[in-house]
């Protein structure tokens, strides 16, 4: 199984591509990156270099797969950092040509646009395609906390909040909602937690706190990938988000011991066969 992974890329650390391609890669799949930027480093770092790359870049990589005749191939088109509005409409345009050669393929967009803490950091334009072109385009998201706010045009300050969003967002198109680094004023206390809603149900996996000093860059687009991964072999919400939030969990770990950026090399056993499986809970909200 293959999947076209499009958005963007470091040289040293994991983010974007170099935290999605390799983790779906120790789950088996055929990955096939395409990046919307190459940078040093994350702008997280004092100093990096790079820069963000052309939309007719991803159009003219993606139509070099076309016409080498791999898109029936194709079972899923994951998109994570857009870099400019040009860039996002050349992938719904990716999207578009890996459906019609394969129908049955689907689109997973993770709607990178900002965090708590350091609000938004994208260019002007990402926010209104995320909501109005990418999201309706959309098999499955997976905003954080932040980005759910944004999509859906609410506050949610407790899991009731978190699940009406969530559906809020699947009434615009996508199968399957996944809230990432969900804060609310109910939740157990040092507890991180990930919300997955579909029309049948919501699943929450709640993980201990780990005490880093600020969220480790890469982890979203990590869990992204994980969860694609694990719902394109199951196409089971629950135990696809527990499996993924599981598999971040033990890399977070072996990066807080080590520190420094993801540690996705040296924990890359436990994103196939995480050390402990923290169960997804049914919410009836």
């Amino acid at each position: 199984m293959s999947i076209l992974s499009i958005q963007s890329a470091v040289a040293y650390g994991h983010v974007g591509n170099t935290a999605a391609v390799f983790p779906l890669q120790r789950l088996g799949f055929q990955v096939w990156p395409v990046n919307t930027a190459q940078l040093s480093a994350h702008t997280g770092h004092a100093v990096w270099r790079g820069r963000a790359l052309p939309p007719e870049h991803v159009a003219e990589v993606v139509a070099g797969l076309e016409a080498l005749g791999v898109l029936p191939d194709c079972r899923a088109v994951l998109s994570g950092y857009v870099g400019a509005a040009g860039t996002g409409a050349a992938i719904l345009d990716a999207v578009a040509r890996v459906r019609r050669a394969n129908p049955a393929a689907v689109y997973c967009c993770d709607p990178v646009m900002g965090d708590e803490g350091k609000g938004l950091f994208v260019a002007d334009g990402i926010p209104a395609f995320m909501a109005e072109a990418a999201l309706p385009a959309a098999d499955i998201v997976t905003p954080n906390h932040f980005e759910l706010e944004m999509l859906a045009g609410r506050p949610v300050a407790t899991l009731e909040d978190a699940v009406a969003a969530a559906r809020a967002l699947l009434g615009r198109g996508p199968r399957v909602a996944v809230a990432t680094s969900l804060r609310r004023a109910d939740a157990p206390a040092e507890s991180a937690e990930t919300l997955a809603v579909t029309a049948e149900g919501a699943w929450l996996v709640t993980t201990p706190w780990l005490p880093f000093a600020g969220p480790p860059c890469g982890a979203g687009d990590c869990l992204a990938a994980l969860f694609l991964g694990h719902w394109l072999g199951r196409h089971e919400t629950a135990d696809a988000l527990a499996a993924a939030v599981s598999g971040v969990y033990a890399v977070l770990e072996a990066t807080l011991a080590q520190g420094g950026e993801l540690a996705l090399v040296a924990a890359q056993e436990a994103l196939v066969a995480p050390p402990r499986r923290f169960a997804p809970v049914a919410v009836a909200v």
